[in-house]
């Protein structure tokens, strides 16, 4: 993100908001860069399948079968 686009994300972010603590306004920030971060990873086709994640980590998502 250039300098320019960053100032202006920071703008908005404190414009929507009537009241913004710095920490919440850091939060909103690292939270705007993870998503984009993961946008772009998404878009250039760095995805695992959600099987592969659980047979990697060991786990099963057993919560469909709960709802169901």
């Amino acid at each position: 993100m250039r300098l320019v686009d960053i100032k202006q994300a920071a703008h908005e972010m404190i414009d929507q908001h009537d009241h913004l603590t710095w920490a919440e306004l850091a939060y909103q920030a690292s939270l705007k860069v993870s998503i984009e971060q993961a946008l772009d990873e998404a878009n250039a086709g760095k995805l695992m399948p959600q099987a592969d994640v659980e047979k990697e980590f060991g786990l099963s998502l057993i919560l469909f079968d709960y709802f169901n």
